[in-house]
């Protein structure tokens, strides 16, 4: 009789698709393997060497994604801004100039009109040598059209094509990942290069759409597939999780510039498990990240985001009311919208829909292409729309929501002074209306398309319209009233009381976190992005009232309803079990299912245990010492099992269909001439978690969100009675909440 496990074999330890995986004995292999290495380290100067490698491969690896993540989001931006101009126009001077890039290298271009220049020519300038006029206004409309069109379609395709996990912002499956779940494929290759190529098709193509969501989901690939350049991470899955939580604070490093936002958001949003080294290495992999972006400067205006403003007016303690006010606007926008796109996405999962994607994106991207061309707030990307609501008057300013009247007779700092709205300013505010309309609805039935579509961009837009318009109206009524008891102690004639701008970025961050429900990452990445620290307690006030708006409305945020609405097994840490149920309430088998499916520790052949396999689907199975006496010896995974039978069948002479298979420490004693026996000692969790049969659910619910546990064995007396795994807690949480409990999908 021989061990033949005393060697490890391929395969062993290792998870399912679509199962999740075991964090304790992943933690004690990860244990284990260090302790080895240490132990080592003493005894010649390679295996310090080696030591020292293995302690240092954690930050390297923070660098490389640091690294790639910030190169293809740099990337990204910079062919997102010259495709999206592409609909307009092209440069003759040098066909890869967008149009900002084009007129800068003009000779013959004024400041005034610095969007005109004759090397950037217009669709109908190309094609009918003119631009002014009915028909060239169509040729534009068309072409406008077409090209959105071909960039949806382009995007849709290579999504359905090459990689459908590509499709998305990815954040409820990153979160779901995190969590232990296995997706294979979902951060690999093809869908990285995929995610990143159809991403900017479909940021180009002008839908209601983001690309900041999408580059969390770009930055988790690039750690994945990062992680199997090293054995450390590439060998143990709760290690490679650490590794994509710091992704996650990489990808939002980028998307916004704001490396602290970004290691918070990780913390708040996305991580599951989250200890103080993984903290440092976030840190490290954002500051990289946004370090590489700076370098390759996207925007060429020395900033990582399009929309970078400064403020310096100070605001007035009176002005929290429509700041809080703003913050109810998001909530009420948050609540709205996530309640109509899980309406509209399940109705795509449920009917005919659901089956034609492609026609689907093209009639969307068609509705809002032909509505958004009239309207030059809805026809710019929504990027630079909010870059133009953020952005503060100046004497300098040609845009028409700076369309004031006598706006030259600044005060003496510098800085202009409140002043009466010019015809301008009056029709800014009737167009960026209209575009509010459009985006709130149109948003609803893009976001879940099978295209690459973040939700970051398109809710702060909505926020910052609705801001920009109450600053405005809020600028106006100080103007003309400043002799109202309300401004007269703060807001003397001709003084820079109001600043729009300030609005428009305390809307977009309501409106965000209605719909995200983010607090503390949320107002970190906002200062981040405007520079403005003064502004924090207004941003705190609206971020806390959009949240309390929201959650008095429904409790989800967006990402955990597609959570749900998609059935992945998460274990949500933020929720309290509040229902006096009993371990033996949930536990399988209840009390009139047929028996567990069980092994016995030394008196089963190969082809029993055979047969168990081929008979159930089950995940595992508990050993006991006898079927009579039901005392619990551990468990062992079927995956183990099947590979270690398998194993032994083509290395160890004799073992045969009727050779007794035992998992205690030595050989059962056996009469002469039987086949020889299989060891599976190696492959039996000798301590796996047991609950008794009254522990309250409370406390077994809290168990399998701290310890990450996939399932626990009930006993009764030291006797095994069922087994409660962590879809079974799922389902049970789903029933006491009254949902559908078979919404749970996967295993």
């Amino acid at each position: 009789m021989m061990d033949f496990l005393e060697e490890p074999i391929p395969g062993v330890g290792t998870y399912d698709d679509f199962n999740t995986i075991d964090w304790v004995r992943e933690k004690s292999r990860d244990r284990d393997r260090h302790r080895e290495i240490t132990n080592k380290s003493k005894e010649s100067t390679w295996a310090l060497i080696h030591s020292v490698s293995d302690a240092f491969s954690g930050w390297l690896l923070m660098l490389l994604i640091g690294l790639l993540s910030g190169s293809l989001a740099g990337l990204i931006d910079i062919s997102a801004h010259w495709m999206t101009d592409l609909k307009e126009g092209i440069c003759t001077g040098g066909l890869w100039f967008n149009h900002e890039h084009c007129c800068w290298n003009s000779e013959h271009v004024t400041f005034e009109d610095r969007d005109k220049c004759p090397e950037w020519n217009s669709w109908s300038q190309l094609i009918i040598s003119t631009d002014e006029g009915a028909f060239a206004y169509i040729v534009n409309y068309f072409m406008y059209v077409l090209w959105a069109l071909l960039f949806a379609f382009l995007a849709v395709s290579l999504v359905k094509v090459f990689a459908p996990y590509a499709c998305g912002s990815g954040i409820p499956e990153i979160k779901t990942i995190l969590s232990g779940f296995i997706i294979r494929g979902y951060l690999g290759k093809w869908t990285l290069i995929i995610k990143t190529i159809t991403l900017v098709l479909a940021v180009s193509s002008g839908l209601s759409l983001g690309k900041e969501g999408p580059l969390v989901h770009v930055a988790c690939c690039c750690g994945n597939i990062l992680c199997h350049c090293f054995n450390k991470y590439r060998k143990n899955e709760a290690k490679r999780r650490e590794v994509l939580s710091a992704a996650a604070a990489a990808g939002v490093s980028v998307a916004f510039g704001a490396p602290i936002g970004g290691v918070l958001f990780s913390l708040e949003e996305v991580s599951y498990y989250f200890p103080l080294k993984t903290l440092w290495r976030s840190f490290f992999a954002a500051l990289v990240a946004a370090f590489t972006l700076r370098s390759i400067n996207p925007f060429g205006n020395s900033r990582l985001v399009l929309f970078y403003v400064e403020f310096h007016t100070p605001w007035h303690l009176f002005e929290l009311v429509p700041f809080i006010l703003l913050g109810i606007f998001g909530g009420l926008w948050g609540a709205l919208f996530i309640r109509t796109n899980i309406a509209w996405c399940r109705k795509r999962k449920t009917t005919q829909l659901g089956k034609y994607p492609v026609i689907e994106v093209l009639v969307v991207t068609a509705i809002t292409a032909i509505l958004a061309f009239p309207n030059e707030y809805t026809r710019m990307s929504t990027s630079e729309l909010i870059s133009e609501l953020f952005n503060d008057c100046g004497l300098l300013d040609s845009s028409k929501l700076c369309d004031y009247e006598n706006r030259f007779n600044a005060s003496k700092g510098g800085e202009l002074p409140d002043r009466p709205a010019g015809v301008g300013v009056y029709s800014a505010m009737w167009q960026l209306a209209l575009t509010l309309i459009l985006k709130i609805v149109i948003t609803i039935f893009t976001f879940g398309m099978k295209i690459p579509s973040g939700l970051f961009i398109p809710s702060m837009a909505v926020g910052a319209i609705a801001g920009r318009l109450l600053g405005v109206g809020m600028e106006q009524l100080a103007y003309y009233h400043h002799d109202w008891a309300i401004f007269n102690s703060w807001c003397s004639q001709g003084a820079d009381c109001i600043t729009p701008g300030l609005y428009a970025m305390v809307g977009a961050a309501a409106c965000l976190g209605g719909v995200t429900r983010m607090t503390v990452s949320l107002v970190v990445i906002m200062f981040e992005l405007t520079g403005g620290l003064e502004y924090i307690v207004p941003l705190m006030a609206a971020a806390m009232t959009s949240k309390w708006v929201a959650d008095a409305l429904g409790r989800e945020g967006i990402y955990d309803a597609h959570i749900r609405l998609n059935g992945y097994p998460f274990l949500e840490a933020k929720e309290e079990f509040a229902h006096k149920t009993l371990a033996m309430d949930v536990m399988k088998p209840r009390r009139n299912d047929p028996l567990l499916t069980v092994l016995t520790q030394d008196s089963m052949t190969v082809e029993d245990v055979e047969s168990i396999i081929s008979e159930t689907t089950y995940s595992g199975f508990p050993v006991v010492v006898s079927r009579e006496s039901q005392r619990l010896v551990g468990f062992v995974l079927r995956r183990d099992l099947i590979i270690s039978i398998e194993n032994a069948r083509k290395k160890q002479d004799g073992v045969v269909s009727t050779s007794i298979i035992y998992f205690t420490e030595h050989s059962p004693p056996m009469p002469p001439y039987t086949p020889p026996t299989l060891k599976l000692r190696n492959i039996l969790d000798l301590s796996p978690f047991t609950v008794t049969d009254l522990t309250p659910m409370e406390i077994v619910v809290d168990i399998f969100r701290k310890l990450g546990l996939r399932q626990c064995l009930v006993t009764h007396n030291g006797r095994l009675l069922g087994i409660i795994t962590k879809k079974d807690v799922l389902k049970h949480i789903a029933q006491m909440a009254n949902q559908d409990p078979d919404s749970i999908l996967f295993n």
